[in-house]
């Protein structure tokens, strides 16, 4: 999954994001509220980790943004404001959740899994389409009722498919969920075909259908039809 995290203090920014990218994310980290404005305002993110007091404003200002903005972005505010009336004025604003420092990384994880779950795939431990059911949080892949060994960007890459089921996705947008930052330096996103070559064959070679559509012009619809 792809996440934002605005956040100014370093230490805990190097060890979230470490826990993180551990944990198999794509993460990007930012440490002022202007760029975390930015960010949510240009790209699109599966969840969002905002600190309230940060340089330059409120990470309160960022959520509106996402709400202005209809984001479909998750949001878990992360403070050390502990007082229930920072809490309800969070959520109100339209965060998922709400965290106070300090905090276990493995709670804010949990955390972000179950906003991820209750976002994506309807709260669910586990994602049936078709011959496929998908473990998230232990990364398992099942075609057919038989485990299938997927590639971690091929796993990313259907994790995101399936979030966007019937729906036209173009390449730069699953570049830009999969790979984060790193794409701003790419120059074609050619490879991405041989990612979508390699999980197309692999889910049909264990008996499932080809439910990666081809769309002329614009990109690829996962789809049962």
């Amino acid at each position: 999954m792809k996440i934002l995290l605005v956040e100014d203090e370093t230490a805990l920014g190097e060890s979230v994001l470490a826990f993180l990218k551990k944990e198999g994310h794509v993460c990007e980290w930012v440490k002022n509220f202007s760029s975390g404005d930015e960010k949510v305002s240009l790209y699109k993110y599966d969840c969002a980790l905002i600190d309230i007091g940060l340089p330059g404003g409120s990470g309160l200002d960022i959520v509106k943004t996402l709400k202005k903005n209809n984001s479909k972005t998750g949001i878990i505010i992360i403070s050390a404001k502990n007082s229930l009336d920072d809490k309800i004025v969070g959520l109100d604003l339209g965060a998922d959740d709400y965290i106070t420092k300090p905090f276990h990384l493995a709670e804010l994880n949990s955390r972000l899994n179950s906003v991820l779950r209750r976002r994506n795939f309807e709260g669910s431990n586990e994602i049936v389409f078709e011959k496929l059911k998908i473990i998230p949080d232990k990364q398992e892949v099942f075609v057919n009722g038989k485990i299938t060994t997927l590639t971690k960007k091929e796993f990313d890459l259907l994790l995101f498919f399936l979030s966007n089921k019937n729906r036209v996705v173009t390449k730069e947008s699953i570049a830009e969920h999969i790979w984060g930052d790193e794409m701003d330096m790419a120059d074609s996103f050619d490879f991405i075909y041989s990612h979508i070559k390699n999980l197309r064959k692999k889910i049909t070679d264990a008996g499932g259908d080809d439910y990666i559509k081809s769309v002329y012009g614009m990109g690829y619809k996962f789809s049962a039809q």
